[in-house]
Order: C-alpha cells, then sequence, then structure tokens
C-alpha cells in the first residue's frame, strides 16, 4: 500500500465533486426512468460517481490497489445485511406458501378497520421491533402482513409503509437487542441502559405524535371501504389456503429466536425453513397447485413447492387480479435488485472513505460548530449527510461518533447527549433515503418506493427535529461531573 504521507488532503471543493456528481446523475435518472430508476440506473449512477472520486484520488497519490482495497472492504462491511436481505426474501416465500402471511391478512381484515388501520400497525410494529430488535425482521414479516392488508381495503401504501417503518424503527431504536442501540453508545462511551434511557426524552414525544397524525388521517380519509371488497378477499384467501392460528406459528418461532439473542440470519433460516415444514404439513393442496407438476410423486413435489419458495417466491393464481399480485412474491431472487443497489452503494462509500472526502467534509461542518446547539446539529446534519453519501446507518453512526467524541468531553457535555444524536440523526434518517442499504430494503421488502412512504414516515422525520430543538434549548442536556471529566477516556471505540 502506498505511504499515507504521499497522499495529498482533498480540498473542500475537489471532496464534494462526486457528491454533485451522484446528485445530477440521480436526479437524471429518476427524470429519465421515474419509479424504474431503482432498478438500474441508480445503480449505475453510484458507480460512476465512485469511480468520479476514484480518478480525484489517483490524482491525490491513492493507487488503485489501495482504492480497490477499499472497496473490498467497504462491500464486505454489509455481507451481513446482504445475507439478512435474501433470507427474508426467502422468508417471505415460505411464509406465504405456509398460510402465515394470509392468515395474518385474513385475520387482520377482521380486526383492523381502515379508520385505524395507520395508528395500530404503528403500535404493532412497535412491540414487535423493541421484542426483536430488528427493523429489517419487523417490517419483512409483520410489515409485509401489515401492506396486504392496506392494500385489500384501499388504503394509502405510502401512508401504511410509513406507518411500518415508524413502529420499527421506534421498536429497533429502544431495544436493547437492536445493533445500532449497542453500536451508538459503544461509539460515544457511554453504556448501553443509559443510553436508551436518555433516548426516551426524544422518543418518547415523537412516537406521539406520530400515532396522533396517524390517527388523525385515518379518521379523515378512512372508513370508505366497501367491506363487500374485504369479505370476498377473506373468502378466496380460505380457499387458497388452510386459515388457522396454527399458521402463526413460524413468526412465533422467529420472535422468540430473536428475543433469546440468536443472531438475526439463522433466525430468519430457522423461521423461513419452519415456514416451509408448515407449508407441507397443512397446506398441501396450496403447495401441489403451486407446484403444477403431475409427474413428480407427492413427496417430491412437495419438496419442489418448499424449495421454491426459499429462493424463488410464491406465485397465486386465484383469478383475482389484486390478491394475485398481493401474494405472489418473496424468494431470494426478488432481493437480487436490491442487493445490486447495496454494493454499488457501498462501493461509492467506500472510495468516499478510502480517498479522505468523507473525512473532509465532515470536518468542515465541525468548524462551524460554536455552541451545543450547533454541535448537536453538527452531528445530526453529519449523521444525515453520511447516509446519503455513504449510503450505510452504520457509517453514519461509526464515523460522526468517532469525530464528535473528543468535542463533547472537550466541552464537557456527556457521551450520552452524543450517543444519542448519533441516533436520531443516523439511525432514523437511513430509512429515507432510497439508496441507502436501509432504504433499499424497506422499499424492496413492503413494496413500495422510498420516495413515496418517506413523506409519512412521521416518527423517523420527528424525531431529528426534537433532538435539534433540544440541543438548543439545552432540554435533557446532560453535562459531564468533575469525576467524570478527571477520568481518561479514549477517543475510539
Amino acid at each position: 500500500m502506498n505511504n499515507p504521507s504521499q497522499h495529498t488532503a482533498p480540498a473542500l471543493g475537489q471532496a464534494l465533486i462526486p457528491v454533485i456528481v451522484l446528485v445530477a446523475l440521480l436526479a437524471v435518472s429518476v427524470y429519465l426512468y421515474g419509479d424504474g430508476a431503482s432498478s438500474g440506473p441508480n445503480q449505475l449512477a453510484l458507480l460512476l460517481s465512485a469511480m468520479a472520486a476514484a480518478a480525484l484520488g489517483w490524482r491525490n497519490g491513492h493507487s488503485w490497489k489501495d482504492l480497490q482495497a477499499g472497496i473490498v472492504h467497504g462491500i464486505s462491511l454489509a455481507t451481513g445485511a446482504i445475507l439478512i436481505l435474501l433470507m427474508v426474501g426467502s422468508l417471505i416465500g415460505s411464509w406465504i406458501l405456509s398460510g402465515t402471511v394470509p392468515t395474518m391478512i385474513h385475520m387482520g381484515l377482521s380486526v383492523l378497520s381502515p379508520t385505524w388501520f395507520y395508528a395500530a400497525a404503528v403500535v404493532i410494529c412497535a412491540i414487535v421491533a423493541l421484542a426483536t430488535g430488528s427493523s429489517w425482521t419487523t417490517a419483512g414479516t409483520i410489515g409485509v402482513a401489515l401492506i396486504g392488508i392496506a392494500t385489500v381495503q384501499g388504503l394509502n401504501l405510502g401512508m401504511a409503509a410509513g406507518a411500518v417503518i415508524s413502529g420499527a424503527y421506534f421498536g429497533d431504536k429502544m431495544s436493547p437487542l437492536s445493533d445500532t442501540t449497542n453500536l451508538a453508545p459503544a461509539m460515544a462511551g457511554t453504556d448501553l441502559f443509559t443510553h436508551i434511557r436518555h433516548m426516551v426524552w426524544t422518543t418518547t414525544p415523537s412516537i406521539l405524535i406520530a400515532i396522533a397524525l396517524y390517527a388523525g388521517l385515518g379518521l379523515w380519509l378512512g372508513g370508505a371501504t366497501d367491506t363487500s371488497d374485504v369479505l370476498v378477499i377473506q373468502q378466496q384467501l380460505a380457499t387458497q389456503f388452510n386459515i388457522s392460528w396454527v399458521n402463526l406459528l413460524p413468526a412465533v418461532v422467529v420472535i422468540a429466536l430473536v428475543v433469546r439473542k440468536v443472531p438475526a440470519f439463522p433466525a430468519l433460516l430457522i423461521g423461513a425453513l419452519t415456514g416451509c415444514v408448515f407449508a407441507v404439513g397443512f397446506q398441501r393442496e396450496a403447495v401441489l397447485r403451486f407446484v403444477g407438476e403431475t409427474d413428480l410423486p407427492t413427496s417430491l413435489a412437495l419438496l419442489k413447492g418448499a424449495w421454491t419458495s426459499l429462493f424463488d417466491g410464491y406465485a397465486l393464481q386465484s383469478g383475482n387480479t389484486a390478491l394475485d399480485e398481493l401474494l405472489s412474491r418473496g424468494g431470494m431472487s426478488s432481493m437480487l435488485n436490491t442487493v445490486w443497489l447495496i454494493l454499488m452503494a457501498m462501493t461509492f462509500g467506500a472510495v468516499m472513505e478510502t480517498t479522505g472526502m468523507l473525512q473532509r467534509i465532515a470536518a468542515s461542518i465541525l468548524s462551524s460548530v460554536r455552541g451545543t446547539g450547533s454541535l448537536i446539529a453538527a452531528t445530526l446534519c453529519t449523521a444525515i449527510g453520511m447516509n446519503i453519501i455513504a449510503s450505510d446507518q452504520y457509517i453514519a453512526i461509526v464515523l460522526p461518533g468517532r469525530m464528535f467524541r473528543a468535542e463533547f468531553r472537550r466541552r464537557g457535555l456527556s457521551p450520552k447527549n452524543l450517543s444519542r444524536a448519533l441516533e436520531d440523526g443516523g439511525t432514523l434518517t437511513s430509512a429515507l433515503v432510497p439508496w441507502n442499504t436501509c432504504g433499499a430494503f424497506m422499499a424492496g421488502t413492503l413494496g413500495v418506493a422510498t420516495l413515496t412512504y418517506a413523506p409519512f414516515a412521521f416518527f423517523n422525520l420527528i424525531n431529528p427535529v426534537i433532538s435539534l430543538i433540544y440541543g438548543f434549548t439545552g432540554f435533557t442536556i446532560q453535562k459531564l461531573s468533575p469525576a467524570e471529566l478527571d477520568e481518561e477516556q479514549p477517543l475510539t471505540a
């Protein structure tokens, strides 16, 4: 590798060039391709922007070998997310075939009225995410079922997805099982439960305001659904699948595994395989209809159906177009486009970090910091910016955490202020960026474009604003005690 002393540090104007290129290309992509921009054009925009950054890095003394090593390392950081994404695809396919998702939809149609759907969706997803510590798992399981119910009831899918994401991120943010909830205090230099208790001050008013907004919108917009359409869908679901409470056990298995701190990937794999077992055991006719084979023994046909649901999803042919579109999805293959987007996004972020451009942009923000309010604002803006530029919520927590940790301590501010700001700005806004791994995941899993649900993800939008208000007013901003100031603290986690 090259000697770092031979590298020329990028100027701010130079560091902004790849960002400007990316914004311009993404704008052209959306203009030319519309909703199809995320199916290839955006990926190419990210790759070309990464190469623009690489060209500038080469000009500053970075060799291609260094840049390639940075890209490989950057992509490796997303490997876990990619595996989880693929496994969620398998889980969706097998859970539809097993009757788990159809049962959720069938029962949900009986208890979730259009009037209170959005508010109820927030509460349901918040509880599940709090128990599991995963917004991704919540969206990929309960969220998929809720979107299905919203589709059948003719509700606004952007609003429904926003409600699902609001609840999922609230529960994820407040759960000690969450990876980002553990990462933020580690970067800031505080402990997990101190961090969670401090977040209560920003998350509680945010989620209450969000629920009130969803309830108000439900009262205003809901209640116009023709119940006869709902009954028809329920009857057709009962015709295609054996609807029973037993079908919900695969979901119970996944929740129990995650609560017991089983990592997400094996927990989702077990959940997907459990779905296959239940499909073979309780949905034999549905599986055989799905396979459509007449020359295979029944046992092999059942195996083929379960196997296919894992890698290629499930396809329903009931004759009802709306129902067929609703339940024809899932499988690893359905996530490949999102994986492609993640790979390109991580490539761009890795080149920007390797060349020092990410750090240069963030440092320029720090130079304008004066008081506590502007320091909190700088932390929030940097975390949000990292979500946009680096396309990854982990970078949006790690990089600002490392940058601002010493500054918070120098100003006598408790590290729990930093850890809270990292989550308020980094974790929550990640799902609002189309090319971010979280935004791409939510769009791919829920089947609703990021920019369609983003205006309705009220919790994710409100929480950073409340955090900013607290920063400038000083409300709940904690100072370090004299004893804590005397303690020697490392500058990195």
